[in-house]
């Protein structure tokens, strides 16, 4: 851990300066993706959690009483997501980005939530997890992440693992590939799956670093994500092109790397020659120990 923590120190001071140069341009940088779907005629008095439940869960998943929130951030292309018990007001927030703690700070206040766990899906290699310094500002907050990332955390995800908030909870599947720390979280009615850098939008995680195997990825989609139900839907950690959400019927017919045979899947995905992250030697420090604390 000694040299874990020697590692991330001397890139603290950076990232602060950075931080803070991005909260100053936040508004402009990294609108949230819930604004790409307004709610036109909401009395402006009525409960947040209760008025959005409307437009947002009737359209995007059928779990009666659940808050969903897509969040977005720009240089990294990272979704956040945010779920909560209308009812008890108890959240769970995946893939939080150190970038963009300020608007999901606000946004737990101002809907008046109470985060139980900060889950990242995988230690990620392109941005650093907010989820270490949330934990200074939000009393109880636990993390959460897979036991075989290699990375502290409150919590240790194993495979039917339930994390609850409410009524309601998510559903840990192990589904390793990208990296062997890597986890989707399935919505208790399973009519959604965050799927991390596993499965994407027509697209999935590459193999090529942090103990990445295609072999193991082609396993997890077609065994775990794959037999799920055919409508419900795909919310990855990451899209480039502005895609939302899929489904794991279209992604099981579509997908152009999936639907081919596991040969073929470890042949495409040994030939991507895709540069390395650019943050890589940074992030992948940083977030074996829960991101930087105290920038």
């Amino acid at each position: 851990m000694c040299s874990l923590m020697s590692r991330v120190r001397p890139v603290q001071r950076a990232l602060a300066v950075s931080l803070q140069l991005r909260r100053n341009t936040e508004s402009s940088k990294c609108a949230p993706a819930e604004n790409r779907w307004s709610s036109p005629g909401v009395n402006a008095g009525a409960d947040p959690l209760r008025t959005t439940r409307r437009f947002y869960c009737s359209r995007m998943a059928s779990s009666k009483g659940l808050f969903f929130r897509q969040l977005f951030e720009s240089e990294s292309s990272t979704y956040t997501y945010l779920l909560a018990d209308v009812e008890t007001r108890e959240a769970v927030l995946i893939d939080p980005v150190l970038e963009t703690i300020d608007r999901d700070l606000k946004l737990i206040h101002e809907l008046g939530l109470h985060l139980n766990v900060a889950v990242n899906t995988h230690c990620h290699a392109d941005h650093i997890t907010s989820t270490g310094l949330m934990k200074t500002k939000l009393v109880g907050l636990k993390s959460a992440i897979s036991k075989f990332s290699g990375a502290t955390a409150d919590i240790l995800l194993s495979e039917n693992d339930k994390i609850t908030f409410g009524k309601h909870f998510l559903t840990v599947l192990e589904t390793p590939g990208h990296t062997d720390g890597c986890v989707s979280l399935v919505v208790d009615d399973r009519s959604m799956v965050f799927t991390g850098d596993a499965l994407l939008i027509r697209g999935c995680g590459r193999t090529d670093f942090q103990q990445g195997s295609p072999e193991k990825l082609y396993e997890s989609i077609h065994q775990k994500i794959f037999t799920l139900p055919d409508e419900c839907l795909v919310y990855p950690a990451h899209d480039y092109i502005g895609q939302l959400m899929s489904t794991v019927g279209e992604e099981r017919k579509f997908n152009p790397r999936l639907t081919k045979s596991l040969d073929e899947f470890v042949n495409i995905m040994n030939n991507l020659n895709l540069p390395k992250p650019k943050k890589i030697d940074i992030s992948v420090p940083a977030n074996l120990v829960c991101g930087v604390y105290h920038v």
